[in-house]
């Protein structure tokens, strides 16, 4: 039996890449409210944060009618405007769906907008496997742990059942803050040295390893990192 009940997945450098797509799009919404840009580590970097709190970073000297007239533009490119694709980690799809046949509880907590993360569910079809979503859109931004105590509260889980599955920092101190497990990914947008720095239980290099790192793991439900 595995050692947790509920795993929750970031989205965008988890299971989806979409680096290149946001970046675009950052790139294209700066450009309309004729900011100066910012460099693409930049834009990378926030990759995870809620779009308020992300603008809110790359641009904390401009107002909030400024970030606000970001978030717009972001969303009119990212939406439908952009034509950069995104495509799921292979293995993302065949992970998602053993890990919900082995009868464990899967969600999504994603800085994405409802929106956005509406329509790459239905895209991708992996929809149907998750049995919660939070966005930032809805909740307090990543790192706050609101959104993991959302989910765990809807799917009754507790702290020391629940793991959180990220790419960034901001997915490992949101999993310190609501007081679960954390496992990283090495794969995404920030790097293994800045995820390490907040104790996850593991690292992995490819989403197909996360079965059998779970499987791996004791049987006996372990305490959380405080």
């Amino acid at each position: 039996m595995s050692e947790f009940k509920l795993v929750v997945f970031d989205w965008d450098g988890t299971l989806m890449d979409s680096q290149a797509r946001i970046v675009a799009c950052l790139r294209a919404a700066v450009a309309d409210v004729g900011l100066a840009p910012r460099s693409d580590d930049a834009y990378r970097n926030i990759i995870g944060l809620g779009l308020a709190e992300a603008m809110q970073s790359l641009f904390p000297e401009h107002s909030a009618s400024a970030h606000a007239a970001l978030v717009e533009r972001y969303r009119h490119h990212f939406l439908g405007a952009n034509a950069t694709p995104s495509t799921l980690f292979a293995g993302a799809e065949d992970t998602v769906r053993d890990l919900a046949e082995r009868g464990l509880f899967l969600a999504v907590a994603t800085g994405k907008g409802r929106n956005g993360l509406d329509r790459v569910l239905a895209d991708t079809g992996l929809g149907k496997w998750f049995h919660a979503t939070r966005c930032a859109d809805e909740t307090f931004s990543k790192p706050h742990p609101q959104m993991l105590l959302e989910i765990m509260d809807v799917l009754g889980a507790e702290p020391r059942e629940t793991l959180m599955v990220g790419d960034t920092e901001y997915d490992m101190e949101l999993a310190r803050n609501a007081g679960t497990h954390a496992l990283a990914v090495s794969y995404g947008v920030h790097a293994v040295d800045r995820l390490l720095a907040h104790d996850p239980l593991g690292c992995i290099d490819d989403i197909r390893e996360l079965i059998s790192w779970i499987d791996t793991r004791p049987a006996t439900v372990g305490r959380a990192n405080n």
